[in-house]
């Protein structure tokens, strides 16, 4: 499991050891390891694997918000029990604005294109969302970053951003569904 972070950027490269643990997720690629990565997760899968990150603040995605299953995550054994639309958490200024070549793209949104991945062939999978997070473990998560997040929104943005928190039941399966899948 590759989490997500609050206090660091894959376009920033700013986490301590940062071309390492590019190192060590392509490794963990390569030799097919199961893996479940979300948002920051995500996000460092897609640049160790040769996509590309961009700060893009203007797009942030923060709250819940709808998030569309593509073709390939229709057929995808693991986002496949998931609806075409769905609710997702989401908390991110980074995003993916190229997968690496030979990846699946599973889900997008309106603000992202790219919102999961697959590794074909291999139990590796990375939603830029959080699966992982409960309506109410986002708000908290939003509160405990809001002064990041208040310095590029107005107190307009704000409110209107806490109004976006809702309930995500479609995804929450997500991760207990992984572990079945790869280890039963």
């Amino acid at each position: 499991m590759v989490g997500g972070s609050g206090e660091y950027y894959v376009s920033k490269k700013n986490l301590p050891g940062f071309s390492k643990v590019m190192d060590l997720l392509a490794a963990v690629v390569d030799i097919g390891h199961p893996t479940f990565a979300s948002c920051f997760g995500f996000q460092m899968m897609v640049q160790a694997l040769g996509g590309r990150i961009i700060y893009d603040p203007d797009n942030m995605e923060v709250g819940t918000y709808e998030l569309q299953l593509s073709e390939g995550g229709k057929k995808d054994e693991l986002f496949r029990y998931l609806p075409p639309t769905f609710m997702a958490q989401l908390g991110h200024k980074d995003r993916a604005d190229r997968l690496p070549e030979g990846v699946i793209n599973l889900a997008s949104s309106v603000n992202s294109r790219f919102q999961a991945m697959r590794i074909p062939e291999k139990p590796i999978w990375a939603t830029q969302f959080h699966p992982e997070l409960t309506r109410e473990e986002n708000l908290k998560r939003f509160h405990r970053y809001l002064d990041g997040y208040a310095s590029m929104m107005s107190r307009e943005e704000v409110e209107e951003t806490l109004a976006r928190f809702s309930d995500s039941p479609e995804t929450k399966d997500l991760i207990p569904r992984f572990l079945r899948t790869v280890f039963d």
